[in-house]
């Protein structure tokens, strides 16, 4: 085919392509004419990106962390934009799943490795000053990563296990909600009242949790899982995939955050070894305590009761 003949055939799907919208073809070809080019800056928005790092102190190292928290955001909704592709893929096939999964997994496994930005990349001078004008704000509060794990598993797994034999499928999201595993983080243990911390989050996101929660009720990765025929539940790559994003995401992961806070908060003496939340970060965050496991099916029982540890 000359160039000619490709130039017809490619104007042709073109034509047809307006057609189907009910829109004319020359209209938008006509307007190629006063379009500018693309460039990089303008595609990524790049000036819009980088002017997105305020400081709150004159401290050079708090620089580090603003861009290092952005950063975790953006590869949560690469996460999120990858989960919603599986819950949403009708008839999925074991390849496609797992190739996704997989996906997943090796964002969460650069966001493991890359805590050695956090762990070596701040003085813990600067970071104990700086961290005191963060108060009360705390990473607790990053929805994203809540709303990967209600599009990850059933809520009952994500439920703190003193109240999971008064849950059920049959539960309302609401007093589900309000039991959730991190819950027990934001409310002071002897009283059980909010603290600020959990106050503002549910402000601000209680609603789209709410949403969230029972849109992905169906469709969550492991009722996706569940919803294939027996024989693909039963293939070995795709449970391996299974396996590793459930470890990666709830002991790698986590365990990699807690020891990167016990540097700097705990063994640090430069403080007093409290959240910026005031949330009990060790029990919330130390996976052997609340057990936070997407897909318990998919391990044996010995791996369950020595999870995390």
């Amino acid at each position: 085919m000359d160039n000619n003949e490709n130039s017809e055939v490619i104007l042709k799907e073109i034509e047809l392509k307006y057609q189907a919208i009910n829109q004319k073809t020359e209209t938008h070809l006509e307007g190629l004419l006063w379009s500018k080019p693309i460039t990089y800056w303008d595609y990524i928005h790049t000036d819009a990106l980088l002017s997105l790092q305020i400081q709150r102190t004159t401290l050079p190292d708090e620089m580090v962390f603003i861009m290092y928290h952005q950063v975790n955001e953006l590869i949560f909704k690469m996460i999120l934009w990858e989960m919603n592709q599986i819950s949403y893929s009708e008839n999925i096939k074991t390849d496609f799943f797992t190739e996704r999964l997989m996906r997943i997994s090796r964002y969460f496994d650069m966001l493991t490795t890359s805590f050695g930005i956090m762990e070596d990349g701040m003085e813990v001078d600067q970071y104990m000053k700086f961290r005191n004008t963060l108060t009360p704000a705390s990473g607790f509060q990053s929805a994203q990563y809540r709303l990967i794990e209600f599009s990850s598993t059933d809520l009952i797994n994500l439920v703190d296990h003193r109240y999971r034999d008064s849950i059920d499928r049959n539960t309302p999201f609401e007093f589900a909600f309000e039991h959730l595993y991190w819950q027990a983080a934001g409310k002071e243990y002897h009283t059980g009242k909010k603290s600020f911390l959990l106050e503002e989050f549910e402000r601000k996101y209680k609603g789209m949790f709410l949403k969230h929660m029972e849109e992905y009720n169906t469709i969550n990765i492991w009722q996706k899982f569940k919803q294939l025929p027996d024989l693909d539940q039963k293939n070995s790559e795709l449970i391996k995939a299974m396996r590793h994003y459930d470890h990666t995401v709830n002991i790698t992961w986590v365990m990699q955050h807690l020891n990167v806070a016990i540097k700097y908060i705990d063994q640090s003496g430069k403080g007093n070894g409290e959240a910026t939340g005031g949330s009990d970060w060790k029990k919330y965050m130390h996976p052997k305590y609340q057990r936070r496991i997407f897909f318990p099916e998919l391990w044996s029982v010995d791996e369950l009761a020595h999870w995390g540890e």
